[in-house]
């Protein structure tokens, strides 16, 4: 094999190294470097991963320290950054049900009660397209990230649509649910969709061709949130039966239900690593679980009512919470023990996500807020206000410098750093 090129990943950091087999066929390994710190001696780390690595030699030692000293760099994050309100878009018609950015965040999307999905340019504030044909509430949307060509919806009318996101052409109409499609997500690799209803089931389809590829059986009530891990081989389903599943995609069979919880269950997540994954409960805790085993690492307590989101930064070693007793709490994805709390909010929290480097949260709440806070000390950094109703999503972009918050104002707002 040979060596062809580099690419680095900043988010989390990492070394992907292109090679050539001798057949001419071009395949790639990224180096995981999860672990990473900018007081680390990055000779010495060199040195290891070349020692590990059988396309790497010692003639790379001078690249590779380079390459770590610009993925450390990305790192810092400035307590002093300062989001102002760059665009304010008056979306839709009727409130957004949700918002989220492609992986560059030159693009995101809104979707919303008004039956539509829209693409959105990031630096003009441009409506590029709206995606029509919904028959009720568009209620989840998402990008095939990393690469931002395709737009998923997923409708109140039991229906979930693949759409071109560049012209807005509807490629599939997903049909299969019984009710309501309220959560549904791509798998990294872009060759899969799963979704989530009502009808207490989740379905896998193939995004070539439409087709149904499972259905997931086994929830006795609704689900209401889902994921893929990173690798796209194992979903995570929660549902108000008070449990979480995990399933292996590719036959559709659950490896492990998830036990314990005493309420329904808000929202899920996996880590980067895809060895753990995060459930936030109506119970009032979040519970850690071993991907491998099914077990409960830890139960995460503190909040005083419902936990209504969780959310890992981007590798894996601190885990959020928000509630809706008004406060966020972050917490140590190792022990389990909780860095800081976030108080200073007037209402419930819905929604809460890391910055890339994992410095910050956002948190949109409904007291018509989202604030940004330094997730070591727990401090207020900022508060981003003007919306008139309750902000329900938020999100921030690829490199950190800017939020979008969507409310039930009918607006949408982007904040630039």
């Amino acid at each position: 094999m040979r060596l062809r090129r580099f690419l680095l990943r900043y988010y989390p950091p990492g070394i992907t190294l292109e090679y050539e087999h001798s057949s001419g066929e071009v395949g790639s390994k990224t180096i995981d470097l999860l672990s990473l710190a900018p007081d680390m001696q990055l000779d010495v780390l060199a040195d290891q991963i070349i020692a590990q690595e059988p396309l790497l030699a010692p003639a790379h030692k001078i690249q590779i320290i380079g390459f770590l000293e610009r993925l450390t760099s990305k790192m810092v994050c400035d307590n002093k950054q300062v989001f102002y309100l760059f665009k304010m878009l008056r979306a839709h018609i009727l409130p957004l049900t949700n918002c989220a950015f492609n992986k560059g965040g030159d693009k995101f999307i809104t979707g919303s009660y008004d039956r539509t999905c829209k693409v959105w340019d990031t630096l003009t504030g441009n409506d590029l397209v709206t995606l029509e044909g919904h028959k009720n509430v568009v209620y989840a949307i998402a990008f095939n990230n990393p690469y931002g060509n395709r737009v998923i919806t997923g409708s109140f009318d039991k229906t979930c649509k693949l759409w071109d996101a560049e012209t807005g052409e509807c490629m599939h109409t997903l049909r299969g649910h019984l009710t309501e499609i309220v959560c549904l997500c791509f798998n990294p690799q872009s060759t899969a969709i799963a979704t989530g209803s009502m009808d207490n089931t989740a379905k896998v389809w193939d995004v070539e061709t439409g087709q149904e590829l499972h259905t997931l059986l086994g929830h006795t009530a609704e689900i209401v949130s889902l994921n893929f891990n990173t690798y796209g081989d194992v979903i995570v389903t929660g549902s108000f039966d008070h449990t979480a599943k995990l399933w292996d995609v590719r036959s559709g069979r659950c490896v492990f239900t998830l036990q314990g919880h005493r309420g329904e269950i808000s929202s899920t997540q996996f880590n980067f690593a895809s060895d753990l994954c995060i459930t936030g409960s109506i119970d009032r805790t979040c519970k850690v679980w071993n991907v491998k085993s099914g077990q409960c690492i830890f139960t995460l307590r503190g909040h005083t009512d419902e936990v209504l989101d969780v959310a890992f930064d981007t590798r894996g070693s601190k885990l959020a919470s928000a509630s809706a007793d008004g406060t966020a709490r972050v917490y140590n994805t190792a022990t389990g023990n909780c860095i800081s709390s976030m108080i200073g909010h007037e209402g419930e929290i819905s929604k809460v996500a890391f910055n890339p480097q994992g410095t910050k949260i956002i948190s949109a709440s409904s007291d018509k807020t989202c604030k940004v806070w330094n997730v070591e000390t727990g401090e207020v950094l900022q508060t981003l206000d003007g919306h008139t109703d309750e902000i329900f999503s938020c999100a921030f972009n690829y490199e950190g410098d800017t939020i979008i918050t969507g409310s039930k104002d009918n607006t949408c707002r982007v904040w630039k750093s």
